[in-house]
């Protein structure tokens, strides 16, 4: 056992008594759980455990490196046990923030995988965007991509379409709290893919711009076009749509899923239902 303030690692929230689960194969992810969740948490951690060097390859793929390891725990995050607690780091890097903390979700071992992935993709932008509304937007996708959209309940993209889809494709928002400039973001990374950019051009490519970086400025690079245009180009777009009712208007996730394709999970388990036939 493993106490959050004593010899084990220094979580940034929880202050229980943690018990390790194990570390992962590659030896770049181990896992605790707060013990007095019983055995779903314990479930939750296990199928974790199994499952964090595929979400880590993942990872790499999508920022090109292969650096860093990192703790999570899972346990009831703001006291949640369904995975809305969300996940939560001190930082973005792999020095000062690589003590990971993860929502238990009760029954649903790709949501927690997805809100570890959310995390993670964090330390790998290096404090370079993580705080503001690039890397939040980025940070969902990479989950979403990894954990086949178990944390749909957390789009953002058809509260930015109601609340009159401000610009946050020229501006970046210097919050990741703005469910208007990450759901822009969303809606704006979708159209991206929609175009054949790769979620790795586009993971990379707002890495290399850093926290003062635009979608626009992102748009410019990869599409070689004034950025200046992309939000009206964008939004010729969205207007071309019936409406936005997810954080995928552009139906993309497919295409992201198949550049994943062999990058599987170890366990029936963590498969959607579809696939454990």
């Amino acid at each position: 056992m493993s106490g959050g303030n004593g010899a084990g690692p220094n979580w940034p929230n929880f202050h229980g008594q943690a018990t390790l689960v194990g570390t992962s194969p590659s030896g770049r992810v181990t896992v605790y759980v707060d013990p007095t969740l019983g055995q779903p948490a314990q479930q939750n951690a296990t199928d974790l455990l199994a499952d964090a060097d595929r979400v880590v390859q993942a990872n790499d793929h999508f920022f090109g490196t292969g650096a860093g390891s990192v703790n999570v725990i899972i346990f009831a995050l703001h006291g949640h046990t369904d995975g809305t607690g969300g996940a939560d780091h001190a930082s973005c890097d792999y020095v000062t923030g690589n003590n990971l903390e993860v929502c238990a979700a009760f029954g649903n071992a790709m949501r927690v995988s997805g809100l570890f992935e959310a995390e993670l993709s964090e330390c790998n932008m290096g404090g370079n965007l993580c705080g503001v509304s690039t890397g939040e937007a980025l940070s969902r996708w990479c989950a979403a991509s990894v954990s086949n959209n178990a944390l749909a309940d957390f789009a953002t993209a058809p509260t930015w379409f109601k609340d009159g889809a401000a610009d946050f494709v020229s501006q970046t928002d210097p919050t990741d709290q703005n469910p208007d400039s990450t759901g822009c973001g969303m809606a704006f990374i979708s159209w991206l893919i929609s175009l054949n950019f790769s979620l790795t051009t586009i993971a990379q490519g707002l890495t290399q711009l850093g926290t003062n970086g635009t979608f626009a400025q992102l748009y410019g690079n990869l599409t070689g076009n004034d950025p200046g245009t992309a939000f009206l180009t964008f939004m010729g777009a969205v207007n071309n749509l019936p409406g936005i009712t997810s954080d995928d208007p552009f139906g993309a996730m497919p295409g992201v899923r198949t550049a994943l394709a062999e990058i599987r999970p170890k366990s029936h388990r963590l498969l959607p239902l579809a696939a454990v036939r």
